[in-house]
């Protein structure tokens, strides 16, 4: 059976697990101790966080930490709540510091003074200063424990030292060289010391280093600079040259992806954020959509001034003022949707296990914003018209575009999905006319029912 047949199944039967009082139940706990850390972690993420903290705590040692490690920042948290203190110190000492920075800005105050209590000290101070640095700058993102070598090291000491590291320490194709002040002066490559003699010293055959990134330069400039290179791990420095660590390619493909989803984010007026959909608290994503589209209303109205100064040349009704403002809305509600299922659909964090999920959230979420906007719609058309009728026609129409922009918007990257065209094509002026053309027909139903009803 494969790895996603079994996840499913285990989706499935997931109230027999947590009971664990059936010779079923024992079966399916063995199919999941057998998988890999990375699918149970997913596991964990599609089930109830009252199923987790019972599964997380049942799980051997050994796997628990290895889980715990693949987890994402907010599962991270709610297991060291379900862990006691000899766990939560194991767990947290195994992860980098990098991974743990990232851990604690999720924490309060209070949480984060306790669990760095239980780091060792090392650990600790490594984290401290991390913490230091702007979490989008390459400070905030390298890797500290990065192997280098001082340059009077000899070829043989070097292939010594790295048997005895290899299976605890990430080792980089690259590695920078210092001197014994631990400045940057260079680096080999792995194959160097295999070409080389065994009493030659690193320094004779030193390479320079062609990218070197400030520990306070921005992520997005250094991953660039990356690209631009070809390069797959570049050296960051302090003051000084002061050697800190390395931004490895791993790290350069999150940057990247992280980059382009902020950048999709702010062409779509989303807050660009770091966390998945289901990160974040639902009253979080809500007022994230719902101020923006709120402001984008108010600055649309712009144009129903307009039309309003020139009514005599127009000869148009004072309903039909409010078209552009009403057209804009539906845009932006189905914009802001699409992006967010296009993201996830990208990235991973949307897929057929949490898809339902979703969808009742997003029916949530389009309830909520429609009322929102249509309560603001009539204020806005009644301090415009004075007219109590009109003004209800702008709110009914302006709650009901919304909640069809948001299921549009959330539907239509889906079905594109299934039929085998990517989903992006459902995002910018094609879903913006499809929208522009539903948002005039139901303005004019609207009004049409209540004016001759």
């Amino acid at each position: 059976m494969s790895v996603r047949n079994i996840l499913q199944e285990l989706r499935d039967n997931i109230n027999v697990i947590v009971a664990y009082d059936t010779p079923l139940a024992k079966s399916l706990w063995k199919e999941l101790l057998d998988l890999h850390p990375a699918d149970i972690a997913r596991l964990l993420c599609d089930i109830n966080q009252e199923h987790v903290a019972k599964l997380f705590e049942r799980l051997p040692e050994k796997i628990k930490l290895e889980v715990f490690e693949e987890l994402p920042g907010y599962l991270k948290i709610y297991s060291l709540e379900a862990m006691d203190e000899n766990d939560r110190v194991r767990a947290l000492n195994a992860l980098p510091p990098d991974e743990l920075t990232d851990l604690f800005d999720l924490l309060t105050d209070e949480e984060l003074k306790h669990n760095l209590n239980l780091l060792h000290k090392q650990a600790r101070e490594k984290v401290l200063s991390l913490m230091q640095f702007d979490p989008e700058s390459a400070g905030g993102i390298m890797d500290t424990q990065a192997l280098s070598f001082m340059q009077d090291l000899t070829v043989e000491k070097a292939i010594k030292l790295l048997q005895r590291l290899g299976p605890t320490q990430e080792i980089y194709q690259q590695i920078y060289v210092t001197d014994r002040a631990h400045h940057l002066v260079g680096f080999i490559k792995l194959e160097d010391l295999v070409l080389q003699q065994p009493k030659n010293s690193i320094s004779s055959f030193l390479r320079p280093n062609e990218l070197i990134a400030q520990a306070n330069e921005d992520q997005e400039n250094i991953a660039k600079q990356m690209v631009h290179y070809g390069l797959m791990t570049i050296p960051v420095v302090g003051d000084n040259n002061i050697f800190l660590g390395v931004i490895p390619g791993e790290t350069l493909v999150d940057v990247l992806v992280e980059e382009a989803s902020e950048d999709l984010q702010k062409m779509s007026a989303l807050a660009p954020t770091k966390h998945t959909y289901f990160e974040m608290p639902f009253i979080r994503v809500f007022y994230e959509r719902g101020y923006i589209l709120v402001v984008l209303l108010l600055a649309e109205s712009i144009l129903t001034s307009i039309q309003q100064a020139n009514e005599a040349t127009l000869h148009f009704g004072s309903l039909a003022f409010f078209t552009t403002t009403l057209v804009s809305v539906g845009g932006n509600a189905s914009n802001q949707t699409s992006t967010l299922v296009i993201q996830g659909l990208a990235s991973g964090s949307l897929r057929a296990a949490n898809l339902y999920r979703f969808l009742r959230r997003e029916i949530l979420m389009a309830f909520s914003l429609a009322a929102v906007i249509a309560l603001t719609g009539f204020a806005r058309a009644y301090f415009a018209t004075g007219s109590i009728t009109e003004s209800l026609i702008v709110s009914l129409t302006l709650g009901t575009i919304v909640t069809i922009s948001v299921s549009f918007g959330t539907c239509l990257p889906l079905i594109l999905r299934r039929i085998g065209i990517d989903p992006a094509f459902s995002a910018g002026p094609f879903l913006a006319t499809i929208m522009d053309i539903i948002g005039v027909f139901t303005y004019c139903t609207i009004a049409k029912l209540i004016l001759f009803h």
